[in-house]
């Protein structure tokens, strides 16, 4: 199993960028997929999911509204449209996937980012917002 996440970079507040994630070694539609970005000193927490099983997505409220999940399943790729950065936004960005379980509630299924232990991470790709 791996996931390559890329499209990280150094930009200025107000700016946007796109990462992708893409994954492979698994039953794509089984997963759902998330950006878990971690900042130094902090913990690493899920802003934006999708599931591949119905498309259904998830956002912190930090990121609403101004982050995008998306997917391209022939090409086994998530990605993650960022507008409006902002320095707080400023994380090594990982990418995982969750193998969906039969059992999970229907709240479970469309709140991804607050699922535990998901199964298989990226290396993640550096965002850093500063002027």
């Amino acid at each position: 199993v791996q996931l390559q996440a890329s499209g990280g970079g150094l930009v200025q507040p107000g700016s946007s960028l796109r990462l992708s994630c893409v994954a492979s070694g698994f039953i794509w539609e089984y997963y759902a997929i998330g950006w878990f970005p971690q900042a130094p000193g902090k913990e690493r927490e899920g802003v934006s999911c999708v599931s591949n099983l119905d498309g259904s997505t998830d956002y912190a409220d930090s990121v609403k509204g101004r982050f995008t999940i998306s997917r391209a399943s022939a090409k086994s790729t998530v990605y993650l449209q960022m507008n409006s950065l902002v320095p707080e936004d400023t994380a090594l960005y990982y990418c995982a996937a969750i193998r969906l379980k039969p059992y999970y509630s229907s709240t479970q299924y469309s709140t991804q980012c607050t699922l535990n232990e998901y199964d298989y991470w990226g290396q993640g790709t550096q965002v850093t917002v500063s002027s």
